[in-house]
């Protein structure tokens, strides 16, 4: 899953370098630089981070996420504009969401998300240098609880920019996933 990521970066030629986090005493892919990754997903990139050449913007891309394009990734360098302190991957949401109440007892609604509104984020996310290393310099706790670095961004008072990817860009978390993603693969 790495090697199919890593390939949809080396083929936008504003990419200049690559850094991989990775677990301790894993080699990092031809072409790319490693670091050791973090307890925690944004510790990682904390860490990648700091291994990266000087220059805006910065790029960050989960591998669990393998069926990215390069159009996607360039989509995203360009949806950084003078305004924006981040662009992210974000399909719309078509399914209707709900809201779950937080009595005790079986999960009951508590409402309906106006599904309109409601992106699912993906990767990759680009950042403005400045503000994502910030982001990256809170607290444990605040980088342990973030589920992408856009959050901490936004938490901060900065603007997000969603820009519009196709769902198909979706994360491996199971084998069904997996399954899905060589079907997907195959296809193109």
């Amino acid at each position: 899953m790495l090697e199919w990521s890593i390939d949809a970066l080396k083929a936008v030629p504003e990419i200049g370098h690559i850094v991989v986090a990775l677990p301790a005493g894993v080699q990092a892919p031809a072409g790319t630089s490693g670091v050791v990754g973090g307890q925690e997903r944004s510790h990682s990139v904390r860490a990648a981070l700091h291994h990266t050449l000087a220059g805006d913007p910065v790029l960050v891309h989960d591998a669990a996420r393998p069926l990215v394009t390069p159009e996607i990734i360039r989509a995203c360098l360009a949806g950084l504009d003078a305004e924006a302190d981040a662009a992210i991957a974000s399909a719309r949401v078509t399914d209707t969401v709900k809201e779950q109440a937080d009595a005790a007892g079986p999960p009951t609604v508590a409402r309906t998300l106006d599904r309109d509104r409601l992106w699912a984020i993906q990767t990759p996310q680009v950042f403005r240098r400045e503000v994502l290393e910030r982001a990256l310099a809170q607290p444990h706790d605040v980088l342990a609880a973030a589920t992408d670095d856009a959050s901490i961004v936004e938490a901060m008072g900065g603007t997000v920019r969603l820009v519009e990817s196709p769902r198909d860009n979706l994360k491996i978390t199971t084998p069904d996933d997996l399954r899905l993603a060589e079907s997907l693969l195959k296809a193109r």
